[in-house]
């Protein structure tokens, strides 16, 4: 299999069972911590998380556009622009929700901010879910 495209798999899988894990099991527990320890506990998980999906994001996305300008033999361009296409939506949710509603919750918890962390959470691990579903199509497609 093209190494671009197995470094690909790796980034992405990672990244799908990380927003699995933040979306069913982190994100919830926000609302256990309590209102005194939430300011300090929101910054060490920023601090912490960000080293974690740091090390992925990126890859994720610039081994996408690299298997964009070169197709690893028997993979569709189609799916690899789809995948992209996705990247750049997860990028763009991240910035827009996310990271912004993580920025409110940093002066202290809120019940509703929290709620509405989670929910707008589900898009990225949709997003996510339905790339790790592609880039196993494309490593079938690689395969064949």
């Amino acid at each position: 299999m093209d190494t671009v495209l197995l470094i690909h798999v790796g980034a992405t899988w990672s990244l799908v069972g990380l927003i699995w894990f933040v979306q069913v099991v982190h994100y919830p527990l926000f609302a256990s911590v309590g209102a005194t320890e939430f300011a300090a506990y929101e910054a060490r998980h920023t601090r912490r998380t960000a080293w974690v999906v740091a090390a992925f994001m990126p890859v994720e996305a610039l081994t996408a556009g690299w298997l964009l300008a070169d197709s690893p033999k028997g993979v569709a361009d189609g799916i690899i622009a789809v995948g992209l296409v996705l990247v750049a939506l997860v990028w763009l949710s991240t910035a827009l929700w996310q990271a912004p509603l993580h920025g409110r919750l940093s002066d202290g918890y809120s019940a509703p901010l929290q709620r509405r962390l989670v929910q707008s959470n589900w898009l990225r691990t949709g997003l996510w879910t339905t790339r790790g579903v592609l880039v196993l199509v494309m490593a079938g497609q690689a395969l064949v």
